[in-house]
């Protein structure tokens, strides 16, 4: 069949239309002409938009090819003469594409910035990380001359709680001739989204498809059986669209099993025992083996498994590697391993054990492979190549493969639809299953992509439907201002401009369109006061005034009530305290009322005394404060023996006999104090209620049930309108309380100019921390100062570094300098804290200790395996993956400290020897 693109053999309509394309859209016909494939229709629309001079939101699922928009964006600037950045969230991603732009137009013309990594930063067109853009937008950067285009890839990022509010700074700062490309996983409010960018960076098209270029099967595998999750489609007779229909035979077949299977086997193992000690047969999951030779026979490798567990990837690796599993030739194994040698050529030799890198060596070559966030960057890396070049065919991973990796593959499979948050266990979203099954079927090379779901007893198919068939993942901002943001806002726009550009987040811009709705209902609920108001008009006085007084007295009646309920248990808490062992006491009312005698006083320091007694009527039981409506008084005494069993009917009985027989009687009732009829404001209300003119109506009862009615819906109003009033402005009103604080601490001041940043001020707009003002402030107090390198590395990691769970034991922090130094920081952190809370702030996270000895050993000189044997002895979980992780976030807070102080400073210089002794060996790999 002869290819559509060449012109001689386009239908004369067809010819036309290429001639005007070629006319309008010269830039884009030049760049199409090196592609190999033609332009889906979303991609035409969103590249024609962005030559016409337009902004674009491109929103498409994944793998559908919305990074051509981006690569068209490059081809433009390239042809203008101007430059273009092209963000993404995450260095590996950063790295990808670096490599992609490169291999297209030459590594001179292209650069990258990851933070840690520097290559040819002054090149037209620079990958970077969203952060490093950011940080040039707030220092006015040189390299931000002759800038035409910003790509932003992943812009979805911008709803992530920790780092999103990065992305809303960037579009809010870039300059307005800058034409942005923004690049998202489809979402449910894209239009919102666009609305927003139109708002705050002019015309701005949104491009939105939702059209799976490979078409995506859903399966699920129940014991050895792979079945389909759908059964066709079926016209909802409401709205006349076609729906998915579950699959009758998979719903029939897993009920059928729960019914076989006894309930006590499928709940698995308890106290240790199969079963429970029933017999019967139990159901056996496929193993992880299982499911790979499972796919292998049905040629839907490669696959990735999602196994939300570090532990669980490594494990499932460990079981194909011991179970003989080999999913690869000779030829790629050779391949294979000139791949791994190209990786890891660098790292030391002496490390290789310690690093476990034989064991994962002999899996690749097999074709499996683990990724998730502790493997060693190395190592993550020739994974990601291995699996893009079909050479590993099965990858256990985390969810953190999701975020953006280019790694698709032609099945994704899910273990579980719960995962663990942090916090809990909790069920996946529509939102998180279509990011992980969108990974499914590769553009070019699948005709169709597969996901499945490894069945299990209590896992219902209609769930796992609505799953698969849920569209809804709404992009929500996390923006919030924070204290680097406010002093750099301050420095750059003054504080007025700053509350303005606040105002146009992307945070305030959703949570104003939140209180529409609510704004309406007050509306409402106006007109109908009007009416209740009507309603209640009486012709003798103003019965508003009237009803008032009702509240009031009502109000006060139940506050005295309260009031004198706390006074009487108080005062009978008092009472049962002065009691002792003999005293014969009154059981006013109940069940129990009567003498009764104290066996033990039931004194408790941290709660209301519970006397234990005998009764006259044989009764042992403890009392309590709410058996006693006024205080309790002895009313005489008996002699007890020492040891009295109240268990013992005899000992119960002769109790009651010896109460009965010491002549003492009950008191009569005594009239409780400090009734409503006592109190004086009570009595004024009243008397001023019987003199009102409205007081005589006939109708008056009429009247009073229409006041009621609008003294409920008043106070319903009121509190819609704070609610209204806590979200307009809100992001501007927090800016200002930051600036409360930061005044106070000395990092804005106000002067006849108007308020403008201090120099601790310029310091802290510098630093680039989620603990940015504590950083901060150390540096203000002096803390650090006089520390050695490696006891400087140890204290800053209680900055960066966050425990992923509880430790079981309390981390080691290295004696002497540090130990002071790392008091000294908590102590600022608690005046921080306490600060904040005043102020009404988010807190600034607690220091954390728990990397503070490995990294100050690291610095120090020593070796990987005693770093990473000696946090296993003290019982931390450290892989050598979280260790690089975390050494490098060390290292870019000790290089800010150094820039910030400079290097002639003593603690400057002390920074720049620390970086130097944390950045060797498998640290050093990859950053320059």
């Amino acid at each position: 069949m002869a290819s559509p693109s060449r012109p001689s053999e386009l239908s004369p309509a067809e010819a036309y239309v290429a001639s005007r394309r070629r006319a309008t859209q010269p830039r884009l016909t030049e760049f199409t002409a090196g592609l190999s494939f033609e332009l889906d229709p979303f991609q035409r629309s969103a590249c024609e938009a962005l030559e016409n001079g337009h902004g674009v939101l491109v929103c498409a699922p994944t793998g559908a090819g919305k990074t051509v928009v981006g690569e068209f964006a490059v081809h433009l600037a390239l042809s203008e003469g101007r430059k273009c950045f092209y963000t993404t969230p995450i260095k590996a991603l950063s790295n990808q594409k670096h490599a992609d732009l490169a291999a297209r137009y030459g590594s001179s013309a292209v650069g990258l910035l990851t933070g840690d990594t520097s290559v040819n930063g002054d090149a037209p067109i620079v990958v970077m990380t969203t952060e490093v853009l950011r940080n040039m937008l707030y220092a006015g950067s040189s390299a931000l001359h002759g800038l035409g285009y910003v790509v932003m890839d992943e812009v979805h990022y911008l709803a992530d709680r920790f780092r999103g509010a990065v992305w809303e700074e960037v579009i809010l700062h870039l300059p307005e001739h800058v034409r942005l490309v923004s690049l998202s996983a489809t979402v449910s409010n894209a239009e919102e989204f666009g609305e927003w960018l139109v708002e705050v960076r002019g015309d701005t098209a949104v491009v939105v498809d939702e059209h799976r270029p490979v078409p995506l099967w859903q399966h699920m595998l129940v014991g050895s059986r792979m079945m389909d999750l759908f059964g066709g489609e079926t016209v909802d007779p409401r709205t006349g669209r076609a729906e998915l229909r579950i699959n009758p035979n998979l719903v029939r077949h897993t009920h059928d099993l729960e019914r076989y299977l006894p309930a006590i086997s499928l709940r698995g193992p308890r106290n240790g025992r199969r079963g429970g000690g029933q017999g019967g047969p139990r159901y056996r999951p496929p193993s992880r083996v299982d499911v790979v030779r499972r796919l292998d026979d049905a040629g839907l490798l490669p696959a990735i498994v999602f196994i939300f567990s570090r532990a669980g990837c490594e494990a499932a690796v460990t079981q194909c590697v011991r179970a003989g599993l080999r999913l690869t030739t000779p030829d790629e194994v050779d391949l294979i391993r000139r791949i791994i040698d190209e990786h890891t050529a660098g790292l030391p030799e002496g490390d290789l054990m310690v690093l476990g890198y034989w064991e994962w060596r002999e899996a690749l070559e097999r074709g499996v492979a683990s990724h998730h966030a502790g493997l060693l960057p190395a190592f993550k890396e020739t994974v990601e190549e291995l699996f893009v070049r079909g050479l590993v065919k099965a990858v256990f991973a985390t969810e953190t493969l999701a975020l953006g990796i280019n790694m698709p593959a032609r099945t994704v499979v899910l273990e579980k639809l719960v995962k663990y948050n942090g916090e809990a266990h909790v069920d996946l979203t529509p939102g998180e299953y279509t990011q992980l099954t969108g990974r499914a079927g590769r553009r070019g090379i699948d005709v169709e992509g597969h996901a499945v779901v490894l069945w299990q007893p209590g896992m219902d198919p209609k769930a796992v439907a609505g799953l698969a068939s849920t569209r809804t993942y709404p992009l929500r901002s996390s923006f919030r201002p924070g204290y680097n943001m406010a002093v750099n806002l301050v420095e750059q726009l003054g504080a007025k401009a700053a509350r303005e550009m606040l105002e146009q987040s992307f945070a305030q811009f959703q949570a104003d369109r939140s209180v529409v709705g609510l704004s309406r209902r007050v509306e409402r609920n106006r007109e109908a006061l009007a009416g209740y108001a009507e309603a209640m008009t009486c012709h003798l006085g103003d019965f508003g005034e009237y009803a008032e007084l009702r509240r009031r007295i009502s109000a006060r009646e139940k506050a005295l009530a309260r009031q004198n309920n706390a006074t009487r248990r108080a005062e009978a808490a008092a009472s049962l305290e002065r009691l002792r062992r003999g005293d014969v006491i009154a059981v006013p009312s109940g069940r129990r009322s009567g003498l009764a005698v104290v066996i033990d006083p039931g004194l408790d320091p941290m709660g209301e005394p519970r006397p234990l007694v005998v009764t006259e009527d044989r009764w042992s039981g403890r009392l309590s404060v709410a058996d006693f409506p006024t205080p309790v008084e002895a009313l005489g005494r008996v002699k007890l023996p020492r040891n009295v069993d109240v268990r013992s009917p005899k000992s119960r009985r002769d109790l009651a006999s010896t109460l009965r027989n010491t002549g003492i009687e009950p008191p009569s009732g005594r009239r409780r104090r400090g009734g409503p009829d006592d109190d004086p404001e009570l009595a004024a209300l009243r008397r001023a209620l019987r003199a009102h003119p409205c007081h005589g109506c006939d109708r008056r009862e009429e009247h009073a049930r229409w006041a009621e009615r609008h003294q409920r819906l008043a106070a319903e109003t009121e509190q819609l309108q704070r609610r209204v009033a806590a979200t307009t402005h809100s992001l501007a009103r927090a800016f200002d309380r930051i600036r409360g604080l930061l005044r106070e601490r000395g990092y804005l001041a106000v002067g006849d100019d108007g308020e403008h940043v201090t120099d601790d001020g310029r310091r802290l707009a510098r630093i680039y921390s989620e603990c940015d003002l504590l950083a901060a402030e150390c540096l203000r107090r002096r803390v650090w100062d006089g520390l050695e390198p490696a006891e400087l590395a140890a204290v800053v990691s209680t900055l960066v570094y966050e425990s992923r769970r509880d430790s079981p034991s309390a981390p080691r922090l290295p004696a002497g300098a540090v130990s002071g130094a790392w008091d000294a920081t908590l102590r600022l952190w608690a005046e921080l804290e306490d600060d904040e809370r005043r102020h009404r702030l988010d807190r600034t996270r607690e220091p954390d200790p728990g990397f503070a000895w490995p990294v100050y050993r690291w610095a120090r000189g020593e070796s990987l395996e005693r770093v990473l044997v000696a946090s296993e002895t003290a019982g931390q979980e450290l892989s050598a993956g979280d260790f690089v992780r975390w050494c490098r976030q060390v290292l870019d807070l000790l290089d800010q400290l150094r820039d910030v102080v400079g290097r002639a400073h003593p603690l400057g210089r002390s920074a720049a020897r620390a970086a130097d002794a944390v950045r060797r060996g498998v640290v050093a790999m990859g950053t320059v």
